[in-house]
């Protein structure tokens, strides 16, 4: 399951932060902040998703991530590779490092990277 813009954005809120309370995710947000009705519907279909939660204390609900952002951006990225690049990572790296502006050095990096994965494996 996707979160959609909208909750991406809170639920970046709520991984920085956490465990929030509603006052403090709306606080969280540049001006002009969402309303809080807002707020509360997108908690509650993220909450529908499985992506969140929330612990009841007293009549302030607590709300903590399920799930963390490596494990997000993993899940989001292998849905891109497998529906745009045909399941092949390395269809996706060769656009990857065609068609953004990375750095000789940034490039290099990457490369250090990803030879060290060789090794490892």
């Amino acid at each position: 399951m996707k979160l959609s813009k909208s909750e991406e954005e809170l639920m970046n809120h709520l991984w920085r932060l956490k465990k929030s309370i509603m006052k403090d995710l709306i606080n969280a947000y540049q001006d002009p902040k969402p309303a809080t009705t807002t707020v509360a519907t997108l908690l509650k279909r993220m909450q529908i998703k499985k992506f969140i939660d929330y612990e009841q204390k007293g009549r302030t609900r607590e709300y903590f991530p399920l799930i963390n952002k490596k494990e997000y951006f993993s899940k989001h990225v292998n849905g891109l590779i497998k529906n745009f690049f045909n399941d092949s990572a390395s269809q996706f790296a060769s656009f990857f490092t065609q068609e953004t502006n990375l750095s000789k050095k940034e490039l290099e990096h990457l490369k250090s990277i990803i030879d060290s994965e060789i090794k490892k494996k």
